[in-house]
């Protein structure tokens, strides 16, 4: 046979042939058996998934029963980088371009962030306005997108800074009720997963994008009036600087809802522009998270307790004397001279320290403030009143202290000073909140500062406000309320009250605490509590006063009352109450 010979050719063709195998069994190899892994490399290449904030829930106060708002969102965009995609070519042209046009917003890092190979995801300019948005967009720079957002706008400026709080960088409420309202306020982000072109844009094409539509924030109306609130800010002011003080609190509240009207304090400072504040102790509501020793305006209740236990009446007569021994104390007025029989309403209108030990005695054995009159004092105030313990209003709150009357601290020197609003911590809100109590027939009402919902025009859904427990009877509430406008009508603080309305309340001058731990008369506190209305209480008002570290003397019917004054004749105004027939 002849043996057959390759030629040249045939040799070609079998490399050929060989070549194109090994193309197939690539091919196979890639397209078949690692079909999935690239699959997956693919959409981590083009695929991406971008945040879709929920818009902030909006947040509105009342104008005369309306909802106006207070708090608004102002559409931002966030300037964001894919690393892997910017071009070298770019990079420097892309800064130059953030500095030109948004320097104020840049990431002070922008440039390094830049040069992060290994990540998909930087941000490098924070809360630029739409028209700084279009004019980067304009650049058409590959690997640069927007992500669109909101912050915080306060058409009203610095109005109920500290009641209102703010929002940080990181989206989340800080202080007032933006924090306190944080679940109801924030709603749900939603989430856009996405094939994208070379600038990361979303294109809406394929089968596995998916889309989550954000669930906006809830808006939120609150009980204080707009007119009300500004009013009690400029009160306030006035009345710290005519002090000589430093800083000041009022809250105003309605005693037939326990609705707060307004929540002021000073100083103050701008919610959109927190991080310009020095001193973070301004953030703190001196009505909520502020423990002081109340002084005198606790008489008012001393005298509730007395009455309602029935063991003195506003007439009641007892022998007052400038100073009474109280265990190792000696307890004294800081009114001296009135010695002699005095009666009760005389203890309210004087002030009387050793006229409110004599009603703790009476609660007890007559002789003494013993483990039985504690025992009453405690099941009211802190029980029934409120002190001591949160009141459950929509804002972060001090929980105070009452000491129990059957532990080493609650003992009868303690609580004898408590009958005169020493010894014990609470803050302006625990203690407001009871006194409504005191003027309205004895019923306590939760503190709030929420009205309700609103609709689409502004209107509020005010919710049905009922009691949460009785505090005093009826009757003890009407000889409380007739005993505070007696004593207010006594002082001279009366003189300047709106003729023809009922008015009343009390003053306070509290004694601070040394570095020693002794009581000082070297600087003080100023507070007076008091309500007004036509025929019964419309509103309650408190006033504190400080000037911590300052050595100031302070004192409730210099410096807190006419305060309380100021503002309870603009309420009268405001409210349009019509005389007592």
């Amino acid at each position: 046979m002849q043996q057959r010979t390759f030629t040249r050719t045939d040799i070609l063709a079998i490399i050929l042939v060989g070549c194109m195998a090994l193309f197939v069994l690539r091919l196979f190899w890639l397209q078949v058996v690692r079909h999935d892994d690239y699959v997956q490399i693919a959409k981590q290449t083009q695929q991406r998934s971008f945040v879709m904030p929920a818009p902030r829930g909006e947040i509105y106060m009342m104008d005369n029963g309306k909802a106006v708002p207070v708090v608004l969102n102002q559409t931002v965009y966030t300037v964001i980088a894919d690393p892997e995609i910017v071009k070298d070519s770019d990079k420097s042209k892309i800064i130059a371009a953030l500095r030109e046009v948004a320097s104020g917003e840049m990431v002070s890092s922008a440039e390094e962030l830049l040069d992060k190979n290994n990540s998909r995801y930087e941000v490098l300019a924070r809360n630029i306005t739409r028209s700084q948005a279009e004019k980067l967009k304009s650049k058409d720079f590959s690997g640069v997108g927007f992500q669109r957002g909101s912050i915080r706008s306060y058409p009203e400026g610095q109005l109920g800074a500290q009641l209102l709080g703010f929002v940080n960088h990181d989206g989340d409420g800080q202080y007032g009720v933006e924090q306190q309202l944080q679940d109801k306020l924030k709603g749900r982000d939603g989430l856009l997963q996405s094939v994208t072109d070379v600038r990361n844009v979303p294109l809406n094409v394929g089968k596995d994008n998916i889309r989550v539509e954000p669930q906006a924030g809830e808006n939120i109306v609150l009980s204080v009036d707009r007119n009300i609130q500004s009013y009690a800010e400029e009160a306030l002011k006035r009345g710290v600087e005519a002090a000589g003080a430093t800083n000041g609190s009022v809250i105003v509240m309605r005693p037939d809802t326990g609705q707060v009207l307004a929540m002021a304090d000073f100083p103050s400072f701008s919610p959109g522009e927190y991080y310009n504040v020095e001193d973070p102790s301004v953030f703190m509501s001196g009505t909520t998270l502020v423990l002081h020793e109340p002084a005198s305006v606790i008489k008012s209740f001393t005298m509730a307790m007395g009455i309602d236990q029935g063991v003195i009446s506003p007439q009641t007569v007892y022998q007052n004397t400038d100073c009474i021994a109280v265990a190792d104390r000696t307890m004294c007025n800081a009114l001296r001279g009135l010695g002699g029989q005095r009666t009760m309403q005389d203890v309210l209108s004087n002030s009387l320290n050793v006229g409110t030990i004599t009603v703790g005695r009476l609660l007890g054995d007559g002789q003494s403030v013993n483990l039985k009159a504690r025992q009453t004092m405690y099941d009211y105030l802190y029980e029934k009143f409120g002190f001591g313990k949160r009141t459950g209003i929509e804002l972060a709150e001090a929980k105070g202290i009452v000491h129990r009357p059957d532990t080493g601290d609650g003992d009868e020197v303690r609580y004898s000073a408590m009958t005169f609003g020493q010894s014990m911590n609470l803050t302006m809100v625990q203690v407001a909140s009871a006194f409504n109590s005191l003027v309205n027939g004895g019923n306590y009402y939760r503190p709030t500062v929420l009205a309700g919902s609103v609709d689409s025009e502004g209107r509020a859904d005010l919710p049905d406000v009922q009691p949460v427990r009785r505090t005093v009877a009826e009757s003890t509430s009407a000889q409380v309320t007739q005993m505070l406008v007696d004593a207010r009508r006594s002082s001279w603080i009366g003189a300047s009250d709106k003729p023809g309305y009922l008015i009343g309340g009390k003053t306070g001058t509290a004694e601070t605490v040394a570095e020693s731990g002794a009581y000082t008369t070297n600087e003080t506190v100023a507070t007076y509590l008091g309500f007004g209305g036509s025929e019964s209480p419309e509103y309650v008002i408190m006033v504190r006063v400080a000037a911590p570290g300052k050595g100031l003397r302070l004192a409730g019917e210099r410096h807190a009352a006419p305060i309380f004054t100021d503002l309870s004749n603009w309420m009268i105004d405001y409210m349009k109450l019509a005389p007592r027939r």
